[in-house]
């Protein structure tokens, strides 16, 4: 908040007319220096004191200048407020001189052809010296520079009057740890495969998420779905569409991948990372794994919006982009995903859509089958939509069965592994997660609002039912978490001695498992 209101002031104060001549003289001479570039992409860094002096003057010649740069239109520059997040990123310390490596990391993250940066010094009370250099981010090799003596037009030590309350920053889900996906799904027609391996893989993918923990508390996973590629959707939006926003509620998820249907189309892998990334409720907090996974078979490369700039933007936000190319590994090289990956230090892999995931029949999956049959028949609906959702719910039980392969399985151990929280949505309908998760009080459920052989009941009777309910509910999940510690250690021995196709699941765990320990979250082995 102080930031964005103290670079309207500058703004305000020091654009158009105001404007001071010399920085346009500096861009000239720097941009003399560029003439065998007739277009380049630059990103125009702060420039500080040599001494490290509190003072509104580097974040006003950054400003001038850019604007100063701006007007010879053979130049592209990176916009500040994407700089600025990238540069928190890389915790890079405004000190005016950056080492090779961070130049090139910087122009992997921007998208950028060189940086612009320099130093002040301050000559007398009115005038300052401008130092500035032209950074190749490839080579780290200074293309050009030029210095210029400058009239002080800024203040130093500068305080910044804020005449609004400045709240707290907002608390994630009461301080929880939180996981936020978002699976980009191409659906034009050859994608099938692809459609059909997340609807069997979905539970297994969110209950290896529900397997992790940071600070002693499982995570909340939250995952996004679009669709691109698809000729049925909107030209205008790029073939895009958002599917689902952040939710937590998995059967939601799973209920839309049914609905897919793939289309001819065409698509556009950034436009689609740069909606997801603008579109979609990202936390603001660095410690949470955010990733994109982005699924595909045609080149990266394709439409209006640059991969690179759109991975940018993500990296900015602090989210790992993945891309899955559904083909040859080779084949995905050379159409560019594997660089759209590690714009975002995610991870690039190829699996083969066509393939039928491998299985692994443990000798648990029955009986936890069979604990989830009876975790069913503890929910006792409450409220007019009570029955409506629970009947949804049975569908989705019978989805997962009909996918085939371990999604029912996965399905029960991702419930019984949840945080209370993750179910939010059950509480909203369900008598008995409304009082697990602490949302409703049993004395505030209104009897009438119960099914009609409860309210029967007296009111010692009611509240015996249901802390039975949840007392046999709490049983069935620990049963079912002990049975799934034990089948992911025998799956987990089998895997070793066999090997399968590479498939949607595996790259996806594989990715979420390395990144999430990045971000200090701890996963079962």
């Amino acid at each position: 908040m102080r930031t964005c209101i103290l670079s309207i002031l500058i703004l305000m104060t020091f654009c158009g007319g105001a404007r001071a001549q010399s920085l346009d003289k500096l861009a000239g001479k720097l941009t003399a220096g560029l003439k065998d570039r007739p277009s380049i992409k630059l990103a125009v860094l702060e420039f500080p004191y040599t001494g490290g002096k509190a003072s509104e003057g580097p974040v006003v010649v950054q400003e001038r200048l850019t604007t100063a740069l701006a007007q010879n239109k053979k130049i592209t520059l990176i916009e500040r407020g994407l700089l600025k997040k990238v540069l928190g990123e890389l915790n890079l310390q405004a000190s005016g001189s950056i080492d090779e490596e961070t130049v090139k990391k910087l122009g992997k993250m921007l998208g950028a052809d060189a940086i612009v940066t320099g130093t002040l010094n301050d000559l007398k009370e009115s005038q300052t010296e401008i130092n500035a250099r032209v950074v190749e981010t490839e080579t780290a090799k200074i293309l050009t520079a030029a210095s210029l003596s400058v009239k002080k037009t800024w203040k130093d030590s500068a305080q910044v009057t804020v005449t609004t309350p400045v709240n707290p920053p907002p608390k994630d889900f009461g301080s929880k740890p939180l996981v936020q996906v978002a699976v980009l799904l191409d659906t034009s027609n050859s994608m099938d495969g692809l459609i059909n391996q997340a609807r069997s893989q979905l539970w297994k993918i969110v209950s290896e998420l529900v397997s992790a923990e940071k600070s002693g508390s499982k995570p909340l996973i939250e995952v996004a779905l679009y669709e691109y590629g698809n000729s049925g959707l909107s030209r205008e939006a790029g073939w895009i569409r958002q599917v689902l926003p952040f939710t937590p509620d998995m059967d939601a998820v799973s209920r839309e991948l049914f609905a897919l249907k793939t289309n001819g189309g065409d698509e556009y892998c950034g436009q689609a990372i740069k909606v997801a990334v603008d579109d979609l409720k990202w936390s603001p907090k660095s410690d949470v794994y955010k990733a994109i996974f982005i699924a595909g078979n045609e080149p990266f490369t394709q439409g209006p919006v640059p991969f690179q700039d759109a991975v940018a933007r993500a990296k900015a936000k602090n989210i790992f982009v993945n891309t899955i190319y559904c083909g040859a590994r080779q084949q995905g090289l050379a159409e560019q995903w594997k660089a759209g990956a590690e714009l975002a230090e995610g991870d690039y892999s190829n699996i083969d859509q066509s393939a039928v995931a491998y299985e692994i029949a443990a000798p648990q999956d029955d009986k936890i089958s069979q604990l989830s049959a009876k975790l069913s028949n503890t929910y006792v609906t409450y409220g007019s939509a009570g029955k409506a959702k629970l009947a949804e719910k049975k569908e989705m039980d019978t989805a997962a069965r009909s996918a085939g392969g371990s999604g029912y399985t996965n399905r029960a151990a991702f419930q019984a592994a949840a945080a209370p929280a993750q179910l939010a949505s059950e509480a909203s309908w369900d008598a008995v997660s409304a009082i697990e998760s602490g949302s409703v009080r049993k004395e505030d459920i209104k009897t009438e609002q119960l099914p009609e052989e409860i309210q029967k009941l007296d009111k010692q009777a009611r509240d015996k039912y249901l802390d039975d309910k949840l007392a046999e509910r709490r049983k069935i999940k620990e049963e079912i978490n002990a049975l799934q510690a034990q089948r992911k250690a025998y799956i987990s021995a089998e895997e070793k001695k066999k090997s399968g196709a590479a498939t949607l699941d595996r790259a996806m765990i594989d990715s979420i498992r390395k990144q999430a320990t990045r971000r200090g979250y701890k996963f079962a082995q």
